[in-house]
């Protein structure tokens, strides 16, 4: 069973990470871990590398609370943009290009895996091409809660929109891409 996440407003989060609070640091890990990871892994390409990489970016959001401003944007933001440099960095360090010059051949082929499985990828089936051709306002969102990891939560957080609209829009994008889908299913029904 799944841990519910405690909510809290953004400056209320910030004022308990600067007050160097736990209970800031629980609620950050609790709130803000899984779509940060899902950003990481994605440029690391290694399960192990980006929990390394995502302890070390959570050190640094802790270490450097004093930099962020609310003024130059979101919370969010700010530590979406610390775990991603903080990934862009391991892989341009040095120590990232031997390790992965130096790796048993088992490990390939699980990369190899990873990135050509068996099962059908969203790529694959056309997916990433029907939400390109949805007006910007519902593509935005798709690519957000879909292909990012997003909580319709945080898109509306991060959008500065309301949470009500976010929902809109999702379902509405969604009912356009069954439509899309569908036709696209008929067209290849008339081929085949």
């Amino acid at each position: 069973m799944s841990k519910r996440r405690t909510l809290i407003a953004e400056p209320e989060l910030v004022t308990l990470l600067q007050q160097r609070d736990q209970r800031g640091f629980t609620l950050l890990y609790d709130n803000y871990s899984g779509v940060l990871y899902g950003i990481i892994l994605k440029i690391v390409r290694s399960e192990e590398t980006a929990a390394d990489v995502m302890q070390e970016a959570f050190i640094k959001i802790w270490k450097n609370i004093e930099a962020y401003h609310a003024v130059k944007g979101t919370f969010f933001t700010w530590i979406l943009n610390v775990a991603r440099n903080t990934a862009i960095d391991k892989i341009r360090s040095q120590d990232y290009h031997q390790s992965s010059q130096n790796q048993p051949l088992d490990n390939f082929v699980g990369i190899v895996e990873q990135e050509n499985p068996i099962e059908m990828h969203v790529d694959a089936i056309g997916v990433r091409q029907m939400v390109s051709g949805l007006k910007p306002e519902y593509r935005t969102l798709i690519e957000l809660v879909y292909f990012q990891g997003y909580t319709q939560a945080e898109v509306a957080e991060e959008l500065a929109i309301p949470l009500g609209t976010v929902k809109t829009r999702v379902k509405a994008a969604l009912t356009q891409l069954r439509s899309l889908a569908a036709g696209l299913t008929a067209l290849l029904l008339v081929w085949i």
